[in-house]
């Protein structure tokens, strides 16, 4: 435990500083809260997005070895740029992804076969979910230190420095009690000095 003065003066700025962790505290356990929830939906979203890239897996495994045809769908589309836009959570700066920009290779629709159109869209929508998915996982990751901080913080507060502050005041309020005590004591000894010169 810190070396405190045993003084009024001290005592006024443990009292302000108790009233400032009290105030500080309900705020810090809000924003634990929210974190924790914006990461559950975070966290579900992300399993969403995995569950929709499966499926579009699950559907496209029956004829996905076409894909490796002569006038197949490889080399036919590139992402160009991941767009995000920046995003704030309980003051953690976060991407939130906007769109996917693809380059698409252009193709003789006569000599290409009909799959190869839906095999495009099909791996766009991979790639979008892909690239969603990278953008949740930044997020959660961002969101998990900020959570981890701001425990860290609650703890401090609530285990640490409130109950440490409590203690200054009560030692102080003991203290300034006994020197009270005593200043009253060695008055009435003065006094009973005073009354007793006075008699003799």
């Amino acid at each position: 435990m810190a070396k405190i003065k045993l003084t009024k003066n001290e005592l006024k700025r443990q009292k302000d500083a108790l009233k400032r962790f009290e105030r500080y505290l309900p705020t810090l356990m809000l924003k634990k809260q929210q974190l924790q929830m914006v990461i559950r939906q975070v966290e579900a979203e992300a399993r969403e997005k995995r569950r929709d890239r499966d499926s579009v897996y699950t559907e496209l495994n029956e004829w996905i070895a076409v894909f490796g045809e002569e006038a197949g769908v490889e080399g036919k589309i590139r992402m160009r740029e991941l767009v995000t836009s920046d995003g704030n959570i309980a003051g953690v700066d976060i991407p939130v992804f906007e769109k996917i920009v693809f380059d698409v290779e252009s193709y003789n629709f006569m000599k290409t076969p009909l799959w190869v159109d839906k095999g495009i869209d099909a791996v766009r929508s991979i790639i979008g979910l892909d690239a969603e998915l990278q953008v949740l996982e930044v997020q959660q990751q961002r969101l998990n230190e900020e959570l981890q901080i701001t425990t860290q913080r609650v703890n401090l507060f609530e285990k640490v420095k409130i109950p440490e502050t409590r203690e200054h005041i009560r030692r102080i309020r003991i203290y300034l009690g006994d020197q009270q005590t005593a200043a009253v004591v060695r008055g009435k000894i003065a006094k009973k000095n005073l009354v007793q010169e006075e008699i003799a």
